[in-house]
């Protein structure tokens, strides 16, 4: 409304020309109504009335416009008609109203300079263009960010799924570990075991017949068919019960084996040539190389527990004079208990402690069902 106010300000009302026949007559009023599209909606009015009128729109060179129709009132004694002024008809513009009836007319012409006409603005244009720009930018930018949404989602997707992968693989390498561990552990087991086997195949092969020496002893001991001893006398025993056999070897390998069955205390191995005599002689405590059992324990003479809690009802001895190794077996398992290494020079005599118990500790005859093999002997 302001804009409006302006631009009349500056219209210039030129002077109309008047042809009066018959009395006065009132100039007509232009007026600047409002903006309509790209042009300017201009009213033309006549605060009198006639008898017949008629009205014409004119540009500067005299050529007539097309306005709205005439609109003429009974009562208020006014005409008027409108024109919308486009900015490519001209700047100036004149409402002429003819009186056919008093044969007068009047004519009002108004002037507009081309600033007030709705124009756009080049900067629009720019604004309009950066603003489209924008806009495919921002939905540019937004279809790339779901683009990297999509493909970091299908990264982390594909990572997580590697890592599962890669977790189930190791799970997978640590049971294989594991089995393949164990495997290895029961091969080195079996391998072990043949071994032992062999060592007890190859020194069962060496098997002699034993005896025991009734002449030398010491304790109440009682004999019978020269290969079973015990003990008599339990309440009075000897602190150290021992049988001697009466074969000695100073050479090569020897084995035999002995039945403990489920005596809770016994003792076996070997003693010296030397000892045996002062035994014969003294009845003193011998001094020999053996394996003892008591209280549920497998120890060497010199000390060593041999940490073995499985009953042995069968023991294998195996006087090696050329390794100079005593070993002790256990027969049903066809396995090593445990060794002793030590000079043996000499001869030596194997001996035997029943223990304290009325029970028979008894040498058992050794049968090879085949030879080994001369590579294995």
């Amino acid at each position: 409304m302001g804009l409006l106010l302006q631009l009349t300000a500056v219209i210039f009302i030129l002077v109309s020309t008047h042809h009066p026949t018959a009395g006065r007559g009132h100039s007509p009023l232009i007026v600047l109504d409002d903006y309509e599209g790209n042009g300017i909606r201009l009213k033309c009015s006549s605060e009198r009335l006639f008898s017949e009128v008629h009205m014409l729109w004119t540009d500067s060179k005299g050529e007539n416009f097309t306005g709205t129709p005439l609109n003429a009132g009974a009562s208020n004694a006014d005409a008027s008609s409108s024109l919308l002024l486009q900015p490519e008809s001209g700047n100036s513009v004149s409402c002429k109203i003819i009186d056919k009836t008093l044969k007068t007319s009047t004519e009002s012409s108004v002037v507009i300079a081309d600033v007030f006409f709705p124009a756009t603005s080049p900067w629009l244009a720019a604004f309009v263009v950066i603003l489209l720009l924008s806009i495919l930018l921002v939905i540019a930018a937004t279809y790339k960010l779901r683009k990297n949404n999509k493909t970091m989602a299908r990264a982390l997707n594909a990572k997580s799924e590697l890592e599962k992968e890669i977790s189930q693989l190791n799970e997978r390498i640590v049971e294989e570990q594991i089995k393949s561990d164990k495997e290895i552990k029961e091969a080195e087991n079996k391998v072990e075991k043949a071994r032992n086997e062999l060592e007890f195949r190859r020194a069962r092969s060496r098997a002699v017949n034993i005896t025991l020496d009734e002449t030398c002893k010491t304790g109440n001991l009682v004999f019978k068919d020269k290969n079973r001893v015990k003990c008599c006398i339990q309440k009075d025993a000897h602190s150290k019960l021992v049988a001697v056999a009466n074969e000695g070897f100073s050479k090569e390998t020897h084995y035999w084996e002995v039945e403990v069955g489920d005596k809770p205390e016994w003792e076996l191995g070997v003693l010296s040539e030397k000892v045996r005599d002062s035994l014969k002689k003294s009845n003193s405590d011998p001094l020999g190389f053996s394996l003892r059992f008591c209280q549920g324990k497998y120890i060497l003479s010199d000390g060593k527990d041999l940490g073995i809690s499985e009953r042995c009802p069968v023991v294998g001895v195996a006087l090696d004079l050329e390794e100079k190794t005593l070993s002790f077996y256990n027969v049903d398992e066809k396995g090593l208990l445990g060794s002793i290494r030590d000079d043996f020079s000499g001869k030596f005599y194997p001996f035997f402690n029943p223990g304290p118990d009325d029970k028979w500790l008894g040498i058992r005859p050794v049968t090879i069902p085949e030879p080994l093999p001369k590579a294995f002997t």
